[in-house]
């Protein structure tokens, strides 16, 4: 049955996954296979980058450097992988909470707000500037595959099923259809693990009904 992901899109989604859960040898395996299938070096370097944001420093600068073994063992073997392209840098004088605010509005389709931003309101300016004003808009990544690596990565994170159910509405407003979702879940039962797949799925089948009302 084909696939409502693409193969490279499908590549993207347990090497998120099994970074924010820190499983270095399933990744090493996920990583060589990412770059078989035609991921470039700098979109797997911008998965695993912005996935800090979701999972951490340490879970990020793990991947990135299981990514880097990997990326050196190609090459003494002789294997020449796509870099692909870098970055486009901001413009001078931007502003980064400015478009950061409207980089996540126009994600979630509406301006964010609420007793949680008012509670702490520092993790508001941090959420609006550097993760949609500074990381979102580098353009190695399109939004869709941000929010793919996102969905995976959060999956694999216990806890984060809030979080989870949020990216899946953020996800359909910006065009990844509940085919592509149910296909995100199928890659995490086959690449992942199963525990992952139905966390995915338990959250995921919420979603959909509550939307269906």
């Amino acid at each position: 049955m084909q696939s409502a992901l693409t193969v490279r899109q499908q590549a993207m989604i347990p090497i998120a996954a099994l970074t924010a859960c820190g499983e270095m040898e399933k990744l090493t395996v996920a990583l060589n296979e990412g770059l078989d299938v035609g991921l470039c070096v700098n979109e797997i370097k911008e998965v695993l980058i912005q996935l800090y944001a979701y999972c951490g420093f340490p879970r990020s600068l793990n991947g990135l450097g299981c990514f880097m073994t990997v990326v050196n063992a190609r090459k003494a073997a002789g294997m020449k992988d796509e870099e692909g392209a870098v970055a486009t840098p901001p413009p001078a004088g931007w502003d980064s909470l400015a478009a950061g605010t409207q980089t996540q509005t126009q994600l979630v389709g509406k301006p964010v707000s609420g007793p949680l931003f008012e509670f702490a309101p520092a993790i508001d300016v941090y959420l609006k500037a550097h993760l949609f004003g500074d990381i979102f808009q580098r353009d190695v990544l399109d939004w869709s595959a941000r929010e793919l690596a996102t969905l995976s990565a959060l999956a694999a994170v216990p806890g984060a099923e809030s979080q989870l159910k949020s990216h899946f509405a953020i996800s359909l407003n910006n065009g990844i259809t509940p085919e592509q979702f149910q296909a995100l879940v199928a890659v995490l039962a086959v690449k992942c693990s199963a525990e992952m797949a139905t966390n995915a799925r338990t959250v995921l089948a919420q979603f959909l009904s509550e939307i269906s009302l």
